[in-house]
């Protein structure tokens, strides 16, 4: 007997799994809070320079309003309005009549807002948010880039976590390493807001990002090691729809709460419930027995037990079944393999080399734009809930199109149409706001969608024995993408269009790359030998000749 059907037999479906589910959503449902917090607490007001006529309150001429005293003290900037970042020397009277014209200032005549050793800096528009970390430490102009690279050594936290988690979640066991990474985020997280100076700031975000996306990994292991097989595929969906949601939630509380002392306070706050909820959870069986403690997994397996109400598993569950059950899970621990066996054949390098490069100009892009909604359209809050809204909506359409046109081509479809969007939306003008809106929104409709076929397609090319390698080496050159888009934007200074231009191109690129094989309506592949009779069938027409015992969903 298997140890999944002795979990059916024996444990059953009940108040436990119910439990399970409602406990990981609330972890789940707080991580991408975090994730997409910056678009607010991080957002650009307008700005521009402080200048002593208009904002010293004294010593301006009684006859002049604030208006007519703005184009002698700040010149005028790319956009036609004030600059951002320069500001006259002196007062330009000449410029206060009426035929006065360019001509009548040079560049000579101006300096940057904090030239001088000056002090006072900018003046921001507060009618948007009262406060964010832009306007606490000054990252625009000569220092815009420094918010980009804050983001990118968040996300360096996140693909630290793929080295660091796997190994303390082996070692200390699943439900230890999660309590504390709630525990991590929630004091890191709250101490960002009395971070003193941004490098501070970038340092607690840094282990935040290592604590969350940790929290995901063993919330992800713990469920698939207690669900049972008929109700996995519920699950997947319920915790697959927090991502949305969250998004769609954050767009509504950042509108509600405009200071990101007290916004990123409310996201903090939950991860400090979130660790008092877990110690409820039963460590894994499954965990408990390849590490050699037998007992403590049939003592985790009887609670679970009693929670759905199967009394005579007290009787029935002994050390003997248990570990009879656990035969094939205890010799495939003991055998060591490594990424570099996804090298060693023609047949899983191809595989391998291909989706590293589609994950990575995948994430590049993606998150390239998701960190700026800004460079998008004017109102982020409603960008962020339409994000989250087209998200469910690209979740529920993924299913169809994977049956109907198979995985490669929607993946390879949904990347070009995703950077299609994005240069269409680049190429808009600006006062064109609506069709602006409807662009993003699109391409951020197909990023789901890839993001979602790509979940799918790749435990469908890799056999058993290496899946598990596969995708944690996969996501790892993701989340380097994921620290690779916003260092991006960090061009903009120097070339206003190349991000945009670059999250556009990187997709369609990445679709014209997709040389992979369908799988669609093809078994799981067990071994290596199941992928070279699937190559084989494919090569002589598509006639599979071997027993199909387990057939993907899709």
């Amino acid at each position: 007997m298997a140890f999944t059907e002795l979990l059916e037999q024996a444990v059953g479906v009940g108040l436990f799994q119910a439990l399970q589910i409602l406990t990981f959503f609330l972890f789940s449902v707080w991580v991408p809070f975090q994730l997409v917090v910056e678009n607010f607490s991080a957002a650009v007001p307008g700005h521009r320079c402080w200048a002593h006529l208009l904002d010293n309150g004294s010593g301006a001429p009684a006859n002049l309003s604030p208006e007519a005293l703005l184009p002698i003290s700040i010149p005028p900037g790319p956009n036609r309005g004030p600059h951002q970042c320069l500001r006259f020397r002196y007062p330009q009277g000449q410029l206060l009549d009426p035929n006065a014209t360019a001509t009548n200032w040079s560049e000579a005549d101006t300096e940057l807002c904090m030239d001088a050793g000056s002090t006072n800096g900018w003046i921001y528009d507060h009618s948007t948010f009262t406060s964010t970390i832009v306007t606490e430490w000054d990252l625009v102009c000569e220092h815009q880039g420094l918010k980009p690279l804050g983001q990118s050594i968040y996300m360096a936290g996140a693909m630290v976590r793929c080295i660091v988690c796997g190994f303390l979640s082996h070692r200390f066991g699943r439900k230890p390493v999660l309590s504390w990474f709630c525990l991590l985020v929630a004091v890191t997280s709250i101490s960002t807001v009395a971070a003193l100076s941004f490098p501070v700031y970038c340092g607690l975000r840094f282990l935040s990002a290592l604590g969350l996306s940790s929290i995901l990994l063993t919330s992800t292991m713990l469920m698939v090691e207690w669900t049972m097989t008929s109700t996995r595929a519920v699950t997947m969906v319920i915790l697959g729809s927090t991502y949305s949601i969250s998004q769609m939630a954050v767009g509504g509380l950042a509108f509600a709460l405009q200071d990101w002392r007290t916004l990123q306070l409310a996201m903090s706050v939950p991860f400090f419930i979130t660790f008092l909820i877990s110690w409820w959870l039963p460590e894994s069986a499954r965990w408990r027995i390849i590490i050699g403690k037998p007992d403590q997994a049939l003592q985790e397996l009887k609670k679970v037990a009693k929670i759905n109400g199967h009394k005579e598993a007290q009787k029935t569950l002994t050390i003997e079944v248990l570990m009879s059950s656990m035969q094939e899970e205890v010799a495939s621990a003991k055998s060591r393999q490594s990424v570099l066996d996804l090298f060693r054949l023609p047949v899983l390098r191809w595989r391998t080399c291909n989706l590293l490069v589609v994950n990575f100009f995948l994430t590049v892009s993606y998150y390239g734009i998701v960190l700026d909604l800004q460079n998008l359209g004017s109102n982020i809050f409603l960008f962020q809930v339409l994000f989250g809204a087209v998200d469910l909506l690209a979740q529920a359409i993924t299913t169809f199109l994977l049956r109907f046109f198979g995985h490669r081509a929607t993946l390879a479809d949904s990347l070009a149409g995703a950077g299609l969007a994005i240069l269409a939306n680049t190429l808009v003008p600006q006062d064109l706001q609506t069709l602006r809106v409807v662009f993003a929104v699109l391409g951020k409709g197909c990023f789901g969608l890839s993001l979602t076929c790509i979940m799918i397609y790749k435990p469908e090319l890799f056999p058993i024995s290496l899946r598990i390698i596969a995708e944690g080496f996969l996501y790892s050159a993701a989340w380097l993408g994921s620290v690779m888009g916003p260092l991006i934007r960090m061009t903009c200074q120097v070339l206003p269009l190349l991000p945009p231009l670059s999250c556009g191109v990187i997709p369609i690129a990445a679709s014209l790359i997709v040389f992979l094989p369908e799988t669609r309506g093809l078994p799981l592949p067990d071994t290596i030998q199941d992928l070279e009779r699937q190559r084989s069938a494919a090569a002589r027409g598509g006639q599979q000749e071997v027993v199909i015992t387990e057939s993907t969903w899709f």
